[in-house]
Formats: C-alpha cells, sequence, structure tokens
C-alpha cells in the first residue's frame, strides 16, 4: 500500500477521481454515474395476416 507524501494540495472536485499516473502526474477524471433509466422502446412488429374462415 502506498504512503500520504502531502495532504491537501490539489483542490478536489465533487464527482471526480484523483489518481497518480505513471509519469508521477495527479491526474483527475469524472467518475462513471449510473445514466437515466430511460422508457424501454417498443418494438413495431408486422401485423399478421388472419385466416378466412369458411
Amino acid at each position: 500500500m502506498g504512503k500520504v507524501i502531502v495532504k491537501k494540495v490539489v483542490k478536489r472536485k465533487k464527482g471526480y477521481l484523483y489518481y497518480v499516473d505513471g509519469k508521477g502526474n495527479v491526474c483527475e477524471a469524472k467518475m462513471a454515474r449510473g445514466g437515466k433509466k430511460r422508457k424501454k422502446k417498443t418494438k413495431k412488429r408486422k401485423a399478421k395476416r388472419r385466416k378466412k374462415r369458411r
């Protein structure tokens, strides 16, 4: 596990993830959130032809 070197150097924004990349830079990335739930699209179906009764 890593150790904390310096605290409160980066101003953190709500909804962002902060990490140290391979070069040692501190990077921020927008956190993935679940999208809004959408209504299911109804599938259009072709009308079936009925057999004529005799």
